[in-house]
């Protein structure tokens, strides 16, 4: 793995771990119940933004040591998920 795909797959797991993490601990203005005129109830009234932002880091690092582990040791590989043996044998 380059550093070019290193930076993509964390790119990659940051955001897919942000937005699950995002909806998290949410109230909107129509639960706490102060709709400010011109916005939706669904709304936000806090999102805390800055702790899901570090909390999704800290996630996405451990995450990506994880999967760039098993991508650089070999443990999966892409010949593991070819069930209908389509692909070439390796040259060994």
């Amino acid at each position: 793995m380059g550093p070019t795909s290193a930076i993509v797959l964390f790119a990659v797991i940051w955001f897919m771990t942000f937005f699950i993490i995002l909806p998290l601990r949410l109230k909107t203005q129509g639960d706490v119940g102060t709709v400010v005129p011109g916005t939706h109830a669904g709304a936000p009234q806090e999102h805390h933004l800055k702790k899901k932002a570090i909390i999704t880091t800290i996630i996405s690092v451990l995450l990506w040591c994880i999967i760039a582990g098993i991508i650089l040791t070999g443990t999966i590989t892409v010949r593991d998920f070819d069930w209908f043996h389509r692909m070439a044998q390796p040259d060994l």
